[in-house]
């Protein structure tokens, strides 16, 4: 997760208080108990609004605990943190989805992801080629260009007799070229323009900017307010945002994700547990003390309990489940530091 997103810690209490309080068996006192570590820092209530927003995938509003006492405390709390930051708030009622992603994020109210997921679903509604999380999905244009969508992706394409237009609106896409002299083939992104010359390639919109990976042939970027243009040669990966083009780095990317397949090579825990949220409707954390343990291996995306077996044959971790859909990887033994 970003920095700006609450800390594993803070997500395991939330969590734990979720569990605790879902049922009638909760007492007066954990209840009281709740409200004052609720009430205790902004980054717990960011915490509980995201673990909220996971758990309701799956359990029925009826089973949440308490959600109008939850919605008003996290009002009245919000409320007085930011009068004491003496920050002017509209009272109106918020009607467009855009509109709320937009205040969570900014006044804190949401954690980042979850206002970024709000606003890429709106753009995903209706798109042309759309996957939902966990899911992967290929597509054959009518050129003959292949083209897989990564989980909780979409895009719209367009041809015309000029040129071959897809356009990532979200997520991550992978693409096979079919040849066509008369007509060039550009990927549009929200940072700028990818122009294919015969070639393989891999685009993931990450939260502010591109990241291509070339497999074979060559890509030239053209950013959306730039008028430098990159030429990004098989072997290559390179980030950009609607200004700047980062400096090429060599790469041993070969759209693995396409076959269902997630390659760590020296990858830090941490980043592999990134990677494998992003296909989850639950939630899985890892605690800091073992967040930068190196990991090796082909791991199946669409198993994460497999994954997660693996995981504690190869590393001195264990498994903590707190809910059927939340868990968290921790040391094996207590006391154990960071390498």
């Amino acid at each position: 997760m970003p920095s700006t997103e609450p800390s594993n810690a803070a997500l395991e209490q939330a969590a734990y208080w979720y569990a605790k309080l879902r049922d009638d068996s909760a007492t007066p006192a954990q209840h009281e108990a709740w409200l004052q570590w609720l009430d205790t820092a902004a980054e717990h209530r960011t915490a509980w609004s995201y673990v909220e927003q996971v758990c309701g995938r799956f359990a029925p509003l009826s089973q949440t605990p308490n959600p109008r006492l939850t919605s008003r405390k996290l009002q009245e709390a919000n409320s007085r943190l930011l009068q004491r930051r003496r920050v002017l708030t509209a009272s109106a009622s918020v009607v467009a989805l855009g509109v709320l992603a937009g205040l969570g994020s900014k006044q804190g109210l949401l954690p980042a992801s979850i206002s970024k997921s709000i606003t890429e679903s709106i753009s995903a509604w209706g798109a042309d080629c759309s996957t939902a999380i966990g899911e992967q999905r290929e597509w054959i244009l009518d050129d003959g260009t292949r083209l897989w969508l990564n989980t909780d992706s979409a895009a719209n394409i367009h041809y015309d007799a000029d040129i071959r237009r897809i356009q990532l609106l979200s997520g991550e896409i992978f693409i096979e070229t079919a040849k066509d002299p008369g007509r060039s083939l550009v990927v549009d992104t929200a940072q700028g323009r990818l122009r294919a010359l015969g070639t393989v390639f891999n685009v993931r919109q990450l939260d502010s900017k591109i990241l291509l990976s070339v497999i074979e042939g060559a890509v030239e970027i053209q950013p959306g307010t730039s008028s430098i243009k990159s030429i990004v040669n098989a072997g290559q990966q390179q980030s950009f945002n609607r200004e700047v083009v980062e400096a090429a780095v060599a790469t041993d990317a070969t759209g693995a994700w396409t076959r269902g397949v997630l390659v760590a090579h020296n990858m830090p825990l941490k980043q592999l547990v990134d990677e494998l949220r992003r296909y989850q409707q639950g939630h899985i954390g890892v605690a800091d003390e073992v967040s930068d343990l190196r990991v090796y291996g082909q791991f199946p995306v669409q198993d994460s309990d497999r994954v997660l077996q693996m995981l504690t044959t190869v590393l001195p971790v264990r498994i903590h489940r707190t809910l059927p859909w939340w868990v968290c990887i921790e040391p094996s033994q207590p006391g154990l530091t960071k390498p």
